[in-house]
């Protein structure tokens, strides 16, 4: 059984989805008390809530990188794409503090490391974000400041700052669109300007739309 946490907007707008996997808890009978229950699926969601707060407040987590996890038992699976390697060690080292975690799964996928990679996450997130609809999903406004690093290294190793609801993952030139926006007709703008960018092989849209209507 996978218990999925309610999403919010603001979180939505991180880009960070959770999902808890019942261990022991689900297992209960019905000769046990209900507090124990209770306390154990109290213990788990605020484990759920603790791994939830770490991995999205690290400094190496950004537009391009997209983790969700999954807790069974007293073990903290992580799952999703890094950009870099060093988020993948940071966020487990982030969640081995965690007080009732006692093992890490470490699943996430590090993405190649590739200079047309890096061209198309430049490319993919210009066309996404100077569109006026769709400026309303990031505080990352006005005109970007090319570092060093960037101009060296690529866009990979010196990703956008601030918020983004929409984040992009590329591997081998492949592009996949996750988060969350308010309506049908922005998740469709965003996965055309991504399908328009100039060597992108294909796009999966998985742009989760929060009105109710889907409008």
């Amino acid at each position: 059984m996978k218990v999925r946490l309610s999403k919010t907007l603001a979180s939505c707008l991180l880009c960070f989805s959770t999902f808890v996997l019942s261990g022991t808890a689900a297992q209960q009978t019905s000769t046990q008390a209900p507090s124990a229950d209770s306390a154990s699926q109290a213990s788990m969601l605020r484990i759920a809530r603790d791994v939830r707060k770490s991995i999205l407040t690290l400094p190496e987590y950004g537009v391009f990188d997209y983790i969700h996890f999954g807790i069974k038992g007293r073990t903290v699976i992580l799952k999703g794409e890094a950009s870099r390697p060093t988020l993948k060690s940071a966020a487990e080292n982030a969640v081995k503090k965690i007080e009732g975690v006692e093992s890490v799964q470490n699943d996430i996928d590090v993405l190649p490391n590739s200079p047309n990679d890096d061209r198309i996450r430049a490319a993919v997130y210009y066309r996404i974000y100077s569109q006026p609809s769709l400026q309303k999903y990031t505080s990352n406004r006005g005109p970007q400041f090319r570092s060093l690093t960037r101009r060296t290294m690529g866009i990979t190793y010196d990703p956008p700052i601030g918020y983004h609801a929409i984040h992009i993952i590329v591997k081998n030139g492949s592009v996949t669109l996750v988060g969350a926006v308010d309506n049908s007709s922005d998740a469709a703008l965003a996965g055309m300007q991504a399908n328009l960018t100039p060597g992108v092989f294909s796009v999966d849209n998985d742009l989760f739309v929060t009105s109710k209507d889907g409008k």
